[in-house]
């Protein structure tokens, strides 16, 4: 389980704190950014994430968003919100290098990548759907990416969700 700080900070000032931080961001991450439904908290809470890879969730031969996030809320996760992903990218700063010996992918997360599980911002496919994180020759990226509803994602693909909090 990996705590995770979210909020108290505004868009812009996200955006600061990533430059700041040399955080390289792509055209689909910036178009989240400009979303009027990407909004950030006011006040500052921290949440319990926990990464898995879509083989932890039992399968072995990929699945949809919605099969991930289904079975995730079985085993007591939960989707993040949207803007868990740049605060992540901010605090996970020793995140591995991925794609060194991998051929580039194309439609597919690239090999040491980590997707945020969020809503989508609407249903339109042409809209971002939420971030991922990579390392790339020593630089940390907050990526966007795109998918549709009925994109598979492959076992070996990792995703971060929010660990539910229990009942005392």
């Amino acid at each position: 389980m990996r705590p995770v700080r979210i909020g108290a900070l505004s868009k812009p000032a996200l955006l600061v704190a990533l430059q700041q931080n040399e955080i390289a961001l792509n055209e689909a991450a910036l178009t989240l950014f400009a979303h009027e439904a990407f909004t950030t908290a006011e006040r500052a809470s921290t949440l319990d994430t926990v990464e898995v890879a879509v083989a932890d969730l039992g399968f072995t031969q990929g699945a949809t968003t919605g099969e991930l996030c289904e079975r995730a809320h079985q085993r007591g996760l939960a989707r993040c919100p949207l803007e868990l992903g740049p605060h992540l990218r901010l605090q996970y700063g020793e995140q591995p290098e991925g794609h060194v010996g991998h051929p580039p992918t194309r439609h597919r997360a690239p090999p040491g990548s980590v997707t945020i599980a969020s809503a989508p911002l609407d249903g339109d496919d042409e809209l971002p759907k939420g971030f991922y994180l990579r390392r790339i020759d020593g630089v940390l990226w907050l990526r966007g990416y795109r998918a549709s509803a009925d994109h598979r994602w492959s076992p070996d693909d990792r995703f971060v969700f929010v660990a539910a909090p229990r009942d005392p």
